[in-house]
């Protein structure tokens, strides 16, 4: 098929959309690729765009037999998605970049093809969401739900087995070991992309929706029912094989036999409900008027040809304003601290330590902060205090502070109960100091944490306020440095809860006006 000579500008425009998209996200898709995608649960992302294209492939005959209609609400849609690009930016958050990617991508398809054609290839475009990983809070939580939830399960089917077994949080004890199910045998590598596989399963499986919704959720269950297997499977040949095969060949075989396993149950559950619930394999497509598209669909071309670069102007606009407007303005200079933490005091009041503590590198690695103090601190009756500061010249995308809200749950820790509470100390600013109170349960330990985020001269205790109060300074002030302050305490036994409480508190108001002389002010 030749390339007409009117084809040749929208080859131009296309190549130009192109060049400004991937100099815009440039940061952030390489964050993605590089970083993202080779997490273990979302290695499967790599296939996703080649799964695209080969979806919106096979839909080439239907597309084309539907004219071209531009229209102004995908420019409406770009507009929202570069709005999302610098929220990102300024907060320090890559979700919110790539909702904005996303939201683009649709814009511009939309603005140049229409609602009729963005409408047959609505599956595609939606797959795409697939490609990017939840927030960090979401899957740390979830981790530890089904951290929980397949320990529960395995141990169920051991005991089922005539083996016994005693559960205490995520560590399975049998009367030979002890098996922890950790965050790598959670089943959320396999939950997500038996789900992701699920969702191509259903588009191609014409029936009615509620059939498809039916494949859909049927990889939830199935996916945890079959790790929780693969837990107890272990754990018995733990003992006529050996400790190997805890970590050995079959863990990692057996991840990949669910698969083997879970992908024909969800074919044979498509088999069984054509049974049960019998329907008609009419295809759920749309039908397309052939007649009503072709004939006049030249005269509609032309004048789609002058639309389509009328409403090309404030698209391309808009995105090379905010290309030259974030590779030239400096929204966020980093800060550096005022004293280095290697210089925090070991005496604090009546607490002293021996020594700090250093953290392993697959952590400093993750968090990407500037520095950091790890220090136990003891009292006259030795009873234990854990201090812990991070510190981030500048919150940019990938190196925001970890609210201990999503790193604690997915270390193990259950919040019995979590809210702010008032200290009757002085931080230069009117009224107490608010900071945020948890109550935590792992098994029989019970530990009390007191944290907040220090933060240009605010005492902040909410993972929102970071990133609203970072936007509004990268702007006005051009700093997002700040810090992660937090104290654990455990609760000893035979002790109440309110001398845990003054023991947190004694140590706080000892540690506040030590951080002045650390962390910057306003």
């Amino acid at each position: 098929m030749k390339t007409t000579k009117s084809a040749i500008p929208r080859l131009i425009l296309i190549g130009i959309y192109a060049l400004l998209f991937f100099f815009l996200y440039s940061s952030t898709l390489h964050y993605l690729v590089t970083k993202d995608w080779e997490r273990e649960s979302f290695s499967y992302c790599y296939l996703i765009p080649f799964v695209v294209f080969y979806l919106i492939w096979i839909s080439r005959a239907e597309i084309s037999r539907i004219a071209s209609n531009p229209s102004w609400a995908g420019v409406f849609l770009v507009l929202i998605g570069i709005f999302f690009f610098w929220i990102g930016e300024l907060g320090g958050e890559f979700m919110t970049i790539y909702l904005s990617m996303w939201l683009v991508i649709v814009g511009l398809t939309w603005t140049h093809l229409g609602w009729q054609k963005i409408k047959v290839i609505s599956f595609p475009l939606f797959f795409i969401l697939t490609m990017f990983p939840p927030p960090v809070a979401i899957m740390s939580n979830l981790t530890l739900k089904l951290q929980l939830l397949a320990s529960k399960l395995g141990a169920w089917m051991v005991n089922a087995l005539g083996i016994p077994v005693f559960l205490e949080g995520n560590v399975i004890s049998l009367p030979y070991t002890q098996l922890q199910v950790v965050e790598a045998c959670s089943g959320l590598h396999s939950l997500i992309s038996l789900m992701v596989l699920s969702l191509i399963m259903a588009y191609f499986y014409k029936r009615p929706f509620y059939k498809r919704a039916i494949i859909f959720f049927a990889s939830i269950p199935l996916a945890i029912a079959l790790n929780a297997i693969r837990i107890a499977v272990t754990a018995v040949l733990h003992k006529y094989v050996g400790p190997a095969i805890a970590e050995g060949f079959f863990h990692g075989f057996s991840g990949v036999v669910i698969f083997f396993v879970g992908i024909p149950t969800l074919f044979a559950i498509m088999l069984a409900m054509d049974k049960i619930l019998p329907t008609g394999h009419k295809s759920t497509s749309p039908e397309i008027d052939k007649a009503s598209t072709f004939g006049k669909g030249k005269n509609i071309d032309v004048q789609n040809s002058e639309s389509v670069y009328t409403k090309s102007i404030p698209v391309l606009l808009v995105l090379a304003i905010s290309l030259v407007f974030s590779n030239t303005i400096d929204f966020d200079r980093k800060t550096p601290q005022l004293k280095d933490f290697s210089y925090f005091p070991l005496n604090i009041g009546s607490w002293s330590a021996q020594g700090r503590e250093k953290m392993e590198n697959i952590y400093l690695e993750s968090l990407d902060l500037s520095d950091y103090v790890i220090i136990d601190y003891y009292n006259s009756k030795h009873q234990i205090v854990s201090l812990y500061i991070a510190y981030y010249e500048s919150q940019s995308k990938g190196e925001s502070i970890h609210s201990p809200s999503t790193c604690l749950p997915g270390g193990g820790w259950d919040f019995k109960s979590a809210g702010t509470t008032h200290l009757p100390i002085n931080t230069g600013n009117a009224g107490d100091m608010v900071v945020k109170r948890a109550l935590m349960q792992k098994g029989s330990s019970t530990q009390l944490s007191y944290y907040w985020f220090p933060q240009r001269g605010r005492i902040l205790t909410n993972p929102y306020q970071l990133k609203l109060f970072n936007i509004l300074d990268s702007i006005t002030k051009h700093r997002t440095d700040g810090a992660l302050v937090r104290i654990i305490t455990p609760v000893y036994d035979g002790e109440s809860l309110s001398e845990t409480e003054n023991r947190i508190q004694d140590f706080t108001a000892s540690l506040v006006p030590i951080l002045n002389d650390f962390l910057p002010g306003n």
